[in-house]
């Protein structure tokens, strides 16, 4: 991929946040949702790629851009895959609370794992825990691997956990151990991400969570270092029929990095929509806009935070013609 299709992306994820944000905290999610959808659209086409979605808003018939198997781009090479979520959080955004980004993450065509929409189990840590987790293992055993890896006590230790009713009997278990516990209402891409950034205070992501996000989360996690796993967790007859589809024999079977996002190269972008652990949300005056972004390339190990700062006036479709 070339070097200069990290920056690219930047203005693809800021299109999409600029566009969203300003649906903060009006109960409005899925105005917040087509504002990042089409915002984002408009810039892929300016995009020198030729890419094409494979984590998406949905199959051709349920959605109207960013479908799974669109073509994006300018039309030349680089050739990749592409996952994008205009808005990681859309309930987020609505209700005006932490961490919705815009984000999206490229590799080499064939190289991302075209998940399908369904549940997938999750473990995720940064790089000082990486080969210290183990998905088949029980709940204190990887707690207690990772507090020793990062030369934590127990109590010191954080796991983030999406708050939902089927991960009552995991909640549990994470507290018998004397580890804390935060819980998110949703956005677990940026919980996946925080896991690698000690500052945020987050040490590792468990429980089950949307499988394209965590196609997203390998993605970004590849790039910093750190480490997932998942399983696939098909509900019924249709979506193990999916997962065979995919290639998976075992639907069931055990995800690894290698098998979420092939290859040594990838690059992740995101933009804070809202505020968070990480990243600072949109803030708005008049005709001017400032974003705060992130992006990463897995090949060179490069991190880069951007603060951009927006004339709206100048680009009144987010796009400059």
């Amino acid at each position: 991929m070339e070097r200069s299709l990290t920056m690219e992306l930047v203005r693809v994820t800021e299109a999409a946040a600029l566009a969203s944000g300003r649906w903060m905290g009006f109960g409005k999610k899925d105005e917040a949702d087509d504002a990042a959808t089409t915002a984002m659209r408009k810039v892929f086409d300016t995009i020198p790629m030729r890419g094409t979605v494979v984590i998406g808003e949905g199959e051709m018939d349920e959605a109207p851009m960013l479908y799974i198997g669109e073509r994006l781009g300018l039309g030349y090479l680089p050739e990749v895959d592409v996952a994008v979520d205009p808005l990681e959080g859309t309930n987020i955004v609505a209700k005006g609370s932490w961490n919705a980004l815009s984000v999206v993450g490229v590799a080499d065509r064939g190289h991302l794992l075209h998940a399908p929409d369904m549940y997938m189990d999750k473990i995720a840590v940064g790089p000082g825990a990486v080969g210290h987790v183990d998905i088949n293992a029980p709940v204190e055993e990887n707690l207690t691997a990772v507090a020793k890896a990062l030369g934590k006590d127990m109590g010191d230790l954080v796991a983030v956990i999406l708050d939902r009713p089927r991960h009552a009997q995991l909640i549990e278990e994470v507290r018998k151990t004397g580890a804390r516990i935060k819980l998110i209402s949703d956005g677990d891409v940026a919980a996946a991400i925080n896991t690698a950034f000690p500052d945020t205070g987050v040490d590792i992501l468990l429980g089950s969570g949307g499988a394209p996000e965590g196609v997203l989360a390998a993605v970004s996690l590849k790039c910093l270092g750190g480490e997932i796993q998942g399983r696939l967790l098909p509900e019924d007859e249709e979506q193990y029929d999916r997962c065979r589809k995919m290639g998976l024999e075992d639907p069931r079977q055990v995800l690894h990095m290698k098998d979420l996002v092939k290859g040594d190269d990838a690059i992740f972008a995101a933009t804070g929509v809202t505020d968070g652990e990480l990243l600072k949300g949109v803030r708005y005056k008049g005709t001017q806009a400032a974003t705060h972004s992130l992006v990463m390339r897995a090949k060179t190990g490069t991190v880069r935070f951007i603060d951009g700062k927006h004339r709206l006036e100048k680009k009144p479709n987010l796009v400059l013609e």
